[in-house]
């Protein structure tokens, strides 16, 4: 079952200053007790290093078997502070050129994820990642988007893999096979999440936006090669990431370079949208289990569904995704601070504040580095109630729990 989507329409996009920088204040996460009968408090430190899971302690007065079960979501999410919540549903880029800059970001900010765009690999070496994670009070998401071919990350350390439209002429277990050892390649620098696979239909050319990104036109073929390089990315431990939802394969442009327009609806039902039916709704591959898959939604003009605004910021979108497709787990928006299609029309903290507002979990972008601006323009929309309160712990329990942080 899907979750009811209800949204306050009260962001109203307009250009407004940035606001000032305020510094965050530290935060506390404290795990509650009571969460079930007879059983100890969950203890969780409360310095800057990150921490697996901490078991139910014994009952003081009489020695029981630990209990492994992660902490209550409820209980985590009501130990947070409204700024502290807001946090983890931003996922903000960060230079990989310099490691310590980036785990300042995380230390004084504590975002829920960052997103190392570009080609330097800086803090993909001698475990970097590490001193980033330890800086932060909850587990960091650590993204990047490593598809193959022109869109890749590691090659320079790992070597090259190759495009999808390459993939879909090998078999679907070489496929599966390529992304375990990417996968585990990813895992043994310190990322956590792959964006990808591109589930968009093709037939552009090869250099066009999507072009070779796309395993092919037909929705079935789509399906199985995007299954299978998701599958394993799952097994080597890395978060999938489905994108560019309803569908950028067959849109008009370009949208890093400007608003564009995708087939009606009715068409993208039809195709493109067939894909995430058969790979993300109710009961399907990518769905379940340990690492579910999340997905990303794109910035794109949709006849009979998006009304002036890019997809990422039209409650529409979101809510066909959650309440016709079924899915359950984590949306992320596409990048809103590098993306003519946004930032053409409408500053960051607007953009976010209007992702957010709209269905969105996370909001990513990889350009404008510091959250603190966005978080002090999030805070006061949080207090008014122009974002809604039960809405924004629903979305911070999925991303807690993609994190295996509760249950």
């Amino acid at each position: 079952m899907s979750r009811p989507h209800t949204h306050h329409s009260s962001v109203r996009l307009r250009a407004r200053a940035v606001p000032a920088r305020r510094s965050a204040g530290p935060w506390l996460v404290g795990l509650a007790a009571g969460v079930l009968a007879c059983t100890g408090a969950f203890l969780v430190p409360t310095g800057p290093a990150p921490a697996a899971p901490v078991p139910l302690a014994a009952h003081a007065a009489a020695p029981a078997p630990v209990d492994d079960r992660l902490p209550d979501c409820a209980a985590v999410v009501a130990a947070m502070s409204p700024r502290a919540l807001l946090a983890q549903r931003l996922m903000v880029g960060v230079d990989a050129a310099d490691p310590a800059a980036a785990a300042e970001t995380v230390r004084t900010s504590q975002v829920g994820g960052v997103f190392l765009p570009g080609n330097a690999t800086a803090l993909l070496r001698d475990q970097a990642l590490r001193a980033l994670q330890a800086g932060a009070r909850l587990p960091v998401t650590v993204a990047v988007d490593d598809e193959g071919g022109r869109v890749q990350r590691i090659d320079e350390l790992d070597g090259d893999l190759p495009s999808a439209r390459a993939m879909s002429g090998m078999t679907t277990d070489e496929v599966r096979a390529l992304a375990v050892a990417r996968g585990r390649a990813l895992a043994a620098r310190g990322v956590t999440q792959d964006i990808a696979p591109v589930v968009d239909l093709g037939g552009q050319s090869a250099r066009e936006v999507i072009g070779d990104r796309s395993f092919g036109t037909d929705p079935n073929d789509v399906t199985r090669y995007a299954l299978a390089f998701a599958e394993g990315l799952r097994e080597a431990g890395i978060e999938p990431v489905v994108k560019h939802f309803p569908g950028h394969g067959r849109a008009d442009g370009d949208s890093h370079a400007g608003r564009v327009t995708t087939p009606p609806l009715d068409e993208l039902r039809s195709a493109d949208l067939r894909p995430y039916a058969d790979l993300v709704g109710p009961g399907a591959p990518l769905a379940t289990g340990p690492l579910p898959a999340a997905v990303m939604v794109g910035h794109l003009d949709v006849p009979g569904l998006t009304d002036g605004l890019p997809s990422s910021l039209t409650p529409a979108v979101y809510a066909l995704l959650r309440d016709e497709y079924g899915f359950a787990g984590v949306v992320y928006t596409d990048d809103l601070g590098a993306m003519k299609a946004v930032t053409g029309q409408y500053e960051l903290p607007e953009a976010v504040l209007a992702a957010l507002d709209a269905g969105a979990d996370v909001a990513l972008w990889s350009a404008g580095g510091d959250p603190d601006p966005i978080l002090d323009a999030l805070e006061p929309a949080l207090a008014a109630g122009t974002l809604d309160a039960g809405e924004n712990t629903a979305a911070v329990t999925r991303v807690l729990r993609s994190k295996s942080v509760c249950g």
